[in-house]
């Protein structure tokens, strides 16, 4: 098997909307003290070789996404030109796409999204 790298994890992580895992294991902030985080650390250790494969098609995905939004800064000033038009909405768009992917590796994971990946909805744990 071809296990997730340590950076992989860490992007997964940041994708599925958990803070940084820090360097020690010990501390109040550790994933072991909070259960989602221990599950999403459970699969990411345990995954299967097929899973690996999606994942790191879900990678390849959103680096992909991620690294587009800045781009949509570069037709900020232009409101028109010539025949083209700016999308308005062209980064809120993208974020939008960039997080509903996020949102489908948390789902394939099996995880709740994290802190960072709210809905912006309220919800209720009973």
């Amino acid at each position: 098997m071809n296990p997730l790298l340590d950076a992989e994890k860490v992007d997964i992580r940041r994708f599925c909307g958990y803070p940084a895992y820090g360097a020690a294991p010990t501390g109040m902030q550790s994933w072991r003290y909070f259960q989602v985080y221990g599950v999403l650390e459970f699969r990411l250790t345990n995954l299967s070789t097929s899973e690996v494969v999606i994942v790191r098609r879900y990678l390849g995905t959103l680096t992909a996404l991620e690294a587009a939004v800045p781009g949509a800064s570069d037709n900020l000033d232009t409101d028109e030109a010539s025949s083209w038009t700016r999308n308005r909405n062209e980064l809120n768009d993208r974020m939008r796409l960039l997080d509903e992917w996020r949102r489908r590796l948390c789902g394939f994971l099996g995880v709740s999204t994290g802190p960072a990946l709210s809905s912006g909805t309220a919800s209720l744990i009973v």
